[in-house]
């Protein structure tokens, strides 16, 4: 706030804002070495002092902090014994089986059948990585498996880096096509880590770093078999290369994947588990970045300076995958059972709407009080079982520069071969068909309201 932002001029006035917002503790000793002086200087009160230290000392006591010896309280002999259980094992395996997103599969390419595969060949700088996969703010993990170590469980593999770090400067192209040539299947895991995008360490740009991408294309074409392609990022990166190449069977995303991160690779790889992930933002074309100065931080488009907007929200431009992709190894239909046509908001007859045409209301009333439901029926039209996240969106009509879409609400099912499930969604009018206008306020767009999940879509009229 003070020495970065520039959002105070001294360390006490830093201090004071921070204070009265709220913040009783800082992770350093910025508000111990200036609290003093804001008090004298008037801009805290000696009783605001008193109220962020009483509120860190609560806190202490719930802990059990002044209770004795920690040893002897009922959490003081917790150690990496607790931590290392089996049951807590199998929860970071099962947590990146459940963030791991499958973008392409061609022609069912996954799940491997592990008889079929004598011979696997495992790529690239990310495949044998332990700290890696962890990301950054974290604990101590009780054990690494990589994704090479996962996937040798299952069947024999043979390893090659390809490069010898993410950064790629160099490749060693020759040993590993000549390895892909050889095997049944290869799995190349690429991508990035903290070296190439951290917290204050942005990317240059959102391609694969430096050669990864010339080795990624060598090696398809020269394989024999199926070829998947594993990324592990913090955020989207522009594969469209490997989007359009008939070679790359498969594209998987896995994030930070922890500590079982090859064990969840491989679980997915081989049909252990049937992947449900889903993208948490959009993933852009470079072109897109190249036209986006970071400085901008408008969401909405301006078609008069060539600025495309931010998000999934009002973009609607090219992109390389979209917020909430994400393929499983079975398929899930949507019918629509139950909303209305109508939502009528019931306005007095003396209300000025009634006189004039409004394109809006303001988002505050009686008739912030209604809510209907809207019913899905989900079907696992597949062979198998399999977790699905039904997303539903609403398109707002075109007033006040509204959003193309937004999420409403989600719901996670998990039904069976060939089951069906109903999903419920209670939609609240002034919160949920809501949109901003240009000056900051909610309002109620009147007119057609498109609800969509997936190919399926509804239209709904709100009328006064």
């Amino acid at each position: 706030m003070y020495a970065s932002q520039h959002y105070t001029k001294t360390p006490e006035e830093a201090v004071a804002k921070s204070m009265l917002a709220g913040l009783d503790l800082n992770c350093d000793h910025f508000t111990g070495q200036h609290a003093m002086a804001a008090v004298k200087a008037g801009l805290v009160n000696e009783s605001d002092v008193d109220t962020a230290i009483s509120n860190n000392f609560a806190t202490l006591m719930r802990l059990g902090f002044f209770n004795g010896d920690p040893k002897k309280q009922p959490y003081g002999n917790l150690g990496p014994q607790d931590v290392c259980t089996g049951e807590n094992q199998e929860l970071a395996r099962e947590a990146a089986r459940q963030g791991i997103v499958l973008l392409k599969n061609s022609n069912g390419s996954l799940p491997f059948l592990p008889s079929a595969i004598k011979t696997l060949a495992v790529i690239g700088p990310n495949a044998n990585v332990t700290d890696t996969m962890i990301g950054n703010y974290h604990g101590v993990p009780c054990k690494y498996t990589t994704p090479l170590q996962g996937l040798v469980e299952t069947v024999s593999a043979t390893y090659q880096r390809g490069c010898p770090n993410v950064a790629c400067t160099e490749a060693d192209i020759d040993s590993a096509t000549s390895l892909a040539a050889s095997a049944d299947a290869v799995v190349l895991v690429m991508g990035t880590d903290l070296s190439i995008e951290r917290e204050d360490h942005d990317r240059l740009d959102l391609f694969l770093p430096g050669k990864q991408q010339q080795l990624v294309t060598e090696v398809a074409k020269a394989a024999k078999g199926p070829v998947v392609l594993v990324i592990m990022s913090g955020g989207g990166l522009d594969v469209t290369f490997a989007k359009n190449d008939k070679k790359i069977t498969s594209i998987m995303w896995v994030g930070f994947p922890g500590q079982a991160g090859g064990l969840a690779i491989a679980d997915v790889i081989f049909g252990r588990h049937n992947p449900s992930g889903k993208l948490p933002t959009t993933w852009y074309p470079q072109s897109y970045v190249e036209k986006l100065p970071m400085s901008n931080m408008n969401m909405r488009p301006d078609n008069s300076t060539g600025y495309p907007g931010r998000t999934y929200r009002f973009y609607t431009g090219e992109t390389v995958y979209a917020f909430g992709d994400g393929i499983s190894y079975t398929q899930f239909n949507h019918r629509h059972i139950k909303a209305p046509r109508l939502v009528s908001l019931g306005l007095d007859a003396s209300h000025p709407c009634r006189s004039s045409k409004c394109q809006s209301l303001d988002a505050v009333g009686p008739y912030c009080g209604k809510a209907f439901e809207v019913q899905l029926r989900v079907r696992n039209a597949g062979n198998r079982e399999g977790s699905h996240t039904v997303f539903m969106f609403m398109s707002p009509p075109a007033v006040h520069r509204s959003p193309v879409k937004h999420l409403l609400a989600f719901e996670k099912v998990r039904p069976g071969m060939k089951e069906k499930t109903v999903v419920r969604f209670e939609v609240d009018v002034c919160k949920d068909l809501s949109v901003v206008d240009e000056t900051g306020k909610r309002k109620i767009a009147l007119g057609k309201h498109v609800l969509h999940v997936g190919s399926l879509k509804y239209s709904l009229y709100i009328t006064i």
